[in-house]
């Protein structure tokens, strides 16, 4: 009994074991395809040899461990010296293969530098900073230079610039000659220079819009050095560190390394002041007002003069700049002038000549007026015009804030205005008390006017103005107007004061807003700056060494030697709370000026490099 039962057991057991060796065998994962790969491209060969000398040939092959992809070759890739026929650059299988099409010149060592464009073709893992060098002579060249392209006006990192070196060191090298060596800053701004000969050398930035490696066009950005570059090097050491975690070190490696110098190089990118000054045709839009429009700012407005018609008066018309100054209306005064069709005018005005100097320029115009057809099919039946108002808009409502001043505006010109129909009353109590206030023209805008008083915190106010007490040049009137406006109180805002060192007058601070944008102003004086009543919110700043003391930033120009006025940035942001007194102090020049703009207000951020999404649990499966 026991054997037979002992027998039975152990047929049971073969039996679960078969089956769950059937089910293992049923459910069998797919074979592994190892890893994902993650390493970027190998160099393996190349025709010609890593800094062969001696080269004659006209194409390059480099061949690499697995296939390839180049990423925009004509704007990634950079040879140097510059080429003026665009060479073939293109990866074919596992190569990368570039043909130069001018010809080579005697005893110069080529550097073709890929950047960051070669990738593999199935990861897109990227072989970063991949550059190689060859000589058409006995020597190459093995000299760097290295920095930071910076936009001078803002401090931001300035991309994908021609950086150039001359050794021609005449400041006519810039605009007549090709560079000797080339490179272009990365996203952060910055640049490598390299391969160069020892010498002496002028570096320069040039935006190069037509791609000749000179600065012979007014519209490209520039920079310049004021000081001559010597490459040089030497051999030095550095440390690095392996940490277990966190807090424990591991291994500290020294390491010995070649330093290429100069490796601090800063330069300013600008665009000189500059535009060619013309004319555009002129329009006539409606029969009381033409206008006149040019390609730039006018310094003066030109003074129309009649062809086709007698005015009855010598002041005939009203002028009024728009469009940040490039466009004068002119309003026409006498009804007998605006009711013909054509004006026939002679207009005297600066306009650049062919070497970009403003010379006086007479041009005749016509200020047509296109009338509509007449529709023959309208009922003779006479209809009476609807009442149309003097257009009057005034900002007197809500919340003021204490540098606020109220603003009117009018759609047609309002000769001898004065501020006898405007009312400004201020609550005492329950009662509405006439106060005195300061009443002019914007001197930017004859069509605006402005209301100031020296306003206290928590006042409240009402404006008024009867109907029919402002005329305009022709004849129309003003609507009734009435509204309250309340001046913010003291303890909604906050102040800041800041003590300023390193930088001496005539210099002003600007306070900007998260979006780099200028909110405040004011100018350096007793080492420091006050901004009083501030609405609660993060601000930054940026001092501007105003040479000139014009209250404004200027840019530089080459022919002169002139650089842009300096300008440095406060490294953090001021936090301004309701009811708060803040004050800093700012060593303009305690941090290195490429780190100066915070990073919450660059618009040119570096990239953040971002893990793949890589299925490591499935990792490999087919």
């Amino acid at each position: 009994m026991e054997c037979n039962y002992m027998r039975r057991i152990l047929g049971v057991g073969m039996v679960i074991s078969l089956l769950l060796l059937v089910h293992a065998c049923a459910n069998m994962a797919t074979p592994n395809g190892g890893p994902y790969d993650e390493d970027p491209p190998k160099f393996i060969s190349s025709t010609p040899a890593p800094n062969e000398t001696h080269f004659t040939g006209k194409k390059i092959e480099i061949l690499f461990d697995e296939l390839i992809q180049i990423d925009s070759p004509n704007e990634n890739v950079i040879i140097t010296p510059p080429q003026l026929q665009l060479p073939v650059i293109r990866a074919v299988g596992k190569k990368v293969v570039v043909e130069l099409k001018d010809t080579l010149m005697d005893n110069t060592t080529y550097t073709i530098d890929f950047t960051n464009s070669i990738a593999d073709n199935n990861e897109k893992n990227v072989l970063k900073n991949f550059s190689f060098a060859f000589a058409t002579g006995e020597v190459i060249d093995s000299l760097e230079i290295s920095g930071i392209l910076l936009n001078a006006e803002n401090l931001e990192p300035m991309p994908s610039i021609t950086i150039g070196l001359h050794q021609n060191l005449e400041n006519s090298a810039f605009v007549k000659d090709l560079f000797v060596r080339t490179s272009r800053t990365n996203e952060r701004g910055q640049f490598t220079i390299r391969n160069i000969a020892p010498g002496i050398y002028r570096i320069y930035a040039l935006n190069d819009l037509n791609w000749d490696y000179k600065f012979d066009q007014p519209g490209e950005d520039i920079a310049f050095g004021d000081s001559l570059i010597v490459p040089a090097f030497e051999f030095t050491s550095r440390n690095d560190t392996i940490w277990q975690d966190s807090l424990t070190v591991d291994t500290v490696y020294t390491i010995e390394y070649t330093r290429f110098m100069p490796d601090d190089i800063l330069l300013r990118l600008f665009k000189e002041k500059f535009q060619r000054q013309y004319m555009l045709r002129p329009e006539r839009t409606q029969p009381n007002r033409f206008t006149l429009r040019f390609n730039a700012d006018l310094e003066s407005i030109p003074d129309p003069v009649p062809l086709n018609f007698t005015p009855p008066d010598s002041v005939w018309y009203f002028s009024q700049l728009t469009e940040e100054g490039k466009s004068v209306h002119y309003w026409i005064m006498d009804s007998t002038v605006w009711k013909q069709d054509t004006l026939q005018l002679e207009v005297n005005y600066l306009k650049s000549d062919s070497l970009n100097i403003l010379r006086p320029q007479t041009d005749t115009v016509q200020a047509v007026m296109r009338q509509r057809p007449v529709n023959n099919r309208r009922k003779k039946k006479e209809v009476e015009e609807p009442l149309i108002l003097l257009g009057m808009n005034i900002d007197a409502s809500g919340t003021k804030e204490m540098t606020d001043t109220i603003s009117i505006v009018f759609d047609e010109p309002v000769p001898n205005l004065t501020s006898d129909p405007f009312y400004l009353n201020i609550r005492k109590d329950t009662l509405w008390v006439p106060v005195e206030f300061e009443f002019f023209r914007n001197e930017a805008d004859p069509m605006t006017f402005h209301i100031l008083r020296k306003w206290k915190y928590g006042e409240a106010y009402k404006l008024e103005v009867d109907s029919a007490t402002i005329f305009s040049l022709y004849g129309k009137w003003n609507d009734a107007y009435d509204s309250e406006f309340k001046i913010r109180n003291e303890d909604e805002y906050g102040h800041l004061y800041i003590n300023i060192t390193g930088v001496e007058p005539p210099a002003f601070v600007e306070l900007l807003n998260s979006s780099d944008v200028p909110v405040r102003k004011a100018f350096l004086k007793d080492g420091g700056v006050l901004f009083m009543d501030l609405k609660p919110a993060k601000y930054y700043a940026r001092i501007i060494l105003d040479l000139n003391e014009n209250g404004v930033w200027d840019t530089g120009n080459y022919a002169e030697k002139l650089q842009p006025e300096e300008v440095f940035y406060y490294p953090k942001e001021f936090d301004i709370k309701q009811n708060w007194q803040v004050e800093e102090y700012w060593n303009v020049n305690e941090t290195p000026l490429p780190k100066q703009k915070p990073l919450d207000i660059t618009k040119n951020k570096p990239k953040e490099v971002t893990q793949k999404n890589r299925d490591y649990r499935n990792e490999g499966r087919r």
